[in-house]
């Protein structure tokens, strides 16, 4: 085995440099730097630069790639290269790569720009999507106001089969989830209460956080990454094969008849998803008050239907609503927005998710501090 890659440099007569090449020259292996060369090449005396390869192994591009380089800092210092002592195939590929000249301004280094021209492209980004933003919700409004007027293209089969996607098929993530996060509600309630003798409080802290918070919260944030990023995927991939435009040249308003449906069918089963979910929190609760507090399913029960009130139930499932449009407008303005390539699918997707679970998180401040305000 020849080991690797290694160059020595030998000065002879007559202003003649010599340079050894040995080892393999692969691109698996450690490969030398030109820096010696080039130190060599650039001391006073040295005319003619030749190379010396009956050492040399097996080789590849790599040694292709040092012999450009040594070849383009002997022509910048005048000096004459000998390139009679190396492979033949190496000679035929420094000879192609010399054969076309760089362009001059081919290679750029990326420079840094100034702190305030970053700034002010930011800005104006930031301003470009807000204005797209707002146009899409206009044109959602307006689409609102065709199918109330009768004038909108919907397809009552497009939004039965979006009602299933967003409704039946979402069930089971729904019940693993919300039965988990009732049962550590319990746990965390169980562990402090306990303290106190006030173990039956259990079921208050359970039942109440479900319906007017957790529930509502913990379906949004489940079907904004399972339905919302779907949603914009499914615009997104339509947007690149060019059928939304196909939509648009046929005279049939893409908002109507792709982005309406899956609006409608995601509002419409959030209530019905978070009723659910606040269910089977409770239940989730119900089994660890059981198994930790000896707190009987007829005392949980009792305790937790006696701190629920319609204004309770009607607090979360109203949040429902509103999160449901949220996560249905973020999916379908994501898939919209989508750029032409196939990355940019993947793009709209994670970006639906994020601005529909931020969207989710600031609609619930802003209900919390009006709730607060109004004493609800």
């Amino acid at each position: 085995m020849s080991g690797r890659g290694e160059v020595s440099l030998e000065p002879a007569g007559d202003g003649t440099l010599i340079a050894h090449l040995s080892g393999e020259w692969t691109l698996e292996g450690a490969l030398p730097s030109a820096a010696p060369v080039r130190e060599a090449l650039a001391g006073d005396g040295v005319r003619r630069l030749r190379f010396e390869t009956s050492g040399l192994g097996e080789w590849d591009s790599a040694l292709v790639t040092f012999l450009a380089a040594v070849s383009d800092l002997a022509r910048e210092r005048k000096i004459e290269l000998d390139a009679e002592g190396l492979p033949e195939g190496a000679r035929r590929l420094l000879r192609l790569a010399a054969a076309v000249p760089e362009k001059p301004g081919v290679r750029r280094t990326a420079a840094r720009a100034p702190f305030l021209e970053r700034v002010g492209t930011t800005a104006v980004e930031v301003v470009r999507a807000e204005r797209e933003t707002l146009d899409f919700l206009g044109e959602v409004i307006l689409s609102i106001g065709r199918l109330v007027t009768g004038r909108a293209r919907v397809r009552i089969q497009d939004v039965l089969l979006f009602v299933q996607e967003c409704g039946a098929q979402a069930l089971p993530i729904v019940t693993l989830i919300s039965i988990l996060v009732g049962m550590i509600l319990a746990f965390v309630g169980a562990v402090q209460l306990e303290k106190f003798g006030a173990e039956i409080y259990v079921a208050d802290l359970v039942a109440i956080a479900m319906v007017r918070e957790m529930g509502c919260i913990m379906t949004g944030i489940i079907m904004a990454g399972r339905t919302g990023s779907g949603f914009a995927a499914q615009l997104g991939t339509m947007k690149v094969t060019q059928e939304i435009d196909a939509f648009a040249t046929l005279g049939i308003s893409p908002m109507d008849f792709l982005v309406l449906p899956r609006m409608l069918a995601l509002v419409m089963m959030m209530p019905l998803l978070t009723i659910y979910s606040d269910l089977l929190g409770i239940v989730g609760g119900g089994l660890v008050s059981a198994g930790m507090l000896d707190i009987t399913p007829f005392q949980y029960l009792t305790e937790g239907k006696r701190v629920l009130t319609m204004t309770n139930c009607v607090t979360g499932i109203g949040k429902s609503v509103v999160f449901g449009g949220l996560v249905a407008f973020a999916g379908c303005l994501r898939g919209m927005q989508c750029g032409k390539s196939s990355s940019a699918v993947g793009e709209a997707a994670t970006s639906a998710v994020v601005t529909s679970i931020v969207l989710i998180v600031v609609a619930d401040g802003l209900f919390a501090v009006v709730f607060n305000i109004l004493h609800i």
